[in-house]
């Protein structure tokens, strides 16, 4: 989408500063509010956040941004200076989406959410011109980026909807006005924040209640398709998941590599479907995504041809051979319980190993909720025949609890406290012929044990 200071100016309210000695000041395509990500011809948007984006703002111009949103001007960079970056960009996605002629998709859910989106936005684009984030860009100001990124004649925007709080769906449904709304799973992620799981389930179902009659809800069997939730929804609710569902997977089985195979059972067409994304928990993903494109009038065999293609984000069940003769699972960008005993169940199911190694770090924001949910992963860790489990942080000690009284003497344990303990930890006990598992929540910083392993810098 194309972003002039012009508009961005009169859509903010802010005011053009153009210093004397800019050489340039043109229109910009899409934004950005990272520079070391920037792609040249973005407009920079200096947030403040951890760290404040004024800091980078004069990094963003030389790497190529055509200009910059700010608070204050920077020295030789044009820019429009508003009074709030975030409330600026806020406005700018609400005036961008009013932009697009194009239906738009919110994906939701305590789970599997950029699975599921990117899942989404490749099956829907086997037919459709369609735009979606290329990370988990899913909060006030991940959504505005992705609505800004759209290209002018997107016809399907897929937008993925974090919350940790009451009201964040509700107010990005405000933002982007969803025609279907996907909820993937509802669980205990956040349930610190949001009440426990029924706080869960009303903040996630935010989603529901915005969508207009006309539009479709297509949400887990399982986990999100109660009474209380379906009445939420003044559109059509088509399920997922269940034997009983409206649309099911059939006969799955995994390959070598994790990579499952089923027969997809839905409303407009039944058919085979191999993924070229890991784990039997995908399946369910690539469902809730099929039903998407072919509620849009994507063709089934498009469908599952894209499916077969598509590609997850980085650091999201990625299985590779690394150097030494070893296996890693990495699933190291963040965890829930339901997603953790997933990974394991993958990690299960992987041939040939001659041990299995957990890496596994603390699952946070679970409130109340913690030290059950840790030790139902626990229990997991050893019904899963994990051999050498790499326990990360003080939460994770009922994990270790449960899985030491479930697997008794045939486990071996090492409880350490940092990502980096971690990872020296795997360096010395890694062999050749170990398939190593490694994940945590975002905050617990295990991509530096993945990445090491991967590098083959731990294994002898």
């Amino acid at each position: 989408m194309e972003l002039t200071r012009a508009w961005v100016a009169e859509v903010t309210g802010g005011r053009i500063d153009d210093p004397a000695d800019a050489a340039d000041a043109r229109a910009g395509t899409g934004v950005a509010f990272d520079s070391r990500a920037l792609a040249p011809g973005e407009v920079f948007v200096a947030v403040r956040a951890e760290r404040d984006g004024h800091d980078f703002v004069a990094d963003a111009y030389r790497r190529g941004a055509a200009f910059a949103i700010v608070e204050r001007p920077v020295d030789g960079v044009p820019a429009v200076v508003v009074p709030d970056v975030a409330a600026a960009l806020f406005a700018l996605a609400r005036a961008g989406r009013d932009r697009l002629d194009a239906r738009v998709v919110g994906i939701t859910g305590s789970v599997a959410k950029t699975s599921a989106t990117d899942l989404t936005a490749a099956a829907v684009g086997a037919d459709r011109r369609t735009h979606a984030a290329p990370k988990s860009f899913n909060n006030e100001i991940g959504v505005p980026v992705t609505v800004l990124g759209a290209p002018a004649d997107t016809e399907v925007l897929v937008v993925e909807m974090g919350a940790r709080f009451a009201g964040n769906i509700a107010e990005l449904c405000t933002l982007v006005d969803p025609e279907i709304g996907v909820i993937t799973n509802l669980g205990v992620n956040h349930a610190e924040h949001l009440g426990g799981p029924a706080g869960v389930a009303r903040v996630k179902g935010e989603l529901l209640d915005a969508l207009p009659a006309h539009g479709l809800a297509i949400v887990d069997a399982a986990t999100a398709a109660g009474p209380d939730q379906r009445a939420r929804s003044a559109a059509r609710v088509v399920t997922v998941g269940t034997p009983d569902a409206d649309v099911r997977v059939l006969d799955l089985e995994l390959d070598d590599a994790l990579r499952p195979r089923f027969t997809l059972a839905t409303p407009w067409g039944s058919g085979a479907v191999v993924l070229g994304v890991r784990g039997a928990h995908q399946a369910h993903n690539a469902a809730l995504a099929a039903t998407v494109a072919l509620h849009v009038g994507v063709p089934f065999d498009a469908v599952a041809d894209a499916l077969t293609r598509a590609e997850g984000s980085a650091w999201r069940m990625e299985v590779v051979e690394a150097p030494g003769g070893v296996t890693v699972i990495n699933d190291s960008y963040n965890a829930s319980p339901v997603a953790t005993i997933a990974a394991l169940d993958a990690l299960a199911a992987l041939p040939g190993a001659t041990r299995r190694v957990a890496v596994l770090g603390e699952m946070r924001e679970l409130g109340a909720l913690s030290a059950a949910e840790h030790a139902r992963v626990g229990r997991a860790v050893a019904a899963d025949g994990v051999d050498v489990l790499v326990a990360v942080g003080d939460a994770t000690e009922p994990l270790v609890a449960a899985a030491v009284e479930a697997a008794g003497s045939r486990l071996t344990v090492y409880p350490v406290p940092d990502a980096a303990t971690a990872r020296a930890r795997a360096a010395e006990i890694v062999a050749p012929g170990d398939a190593v598992l490694v994940k945590a929540s975002r905050a617990v910083g295990l991509e530096v044990v993945a990445e090491a392993l991967v590098a083959g810098t731990v294994a002898s």
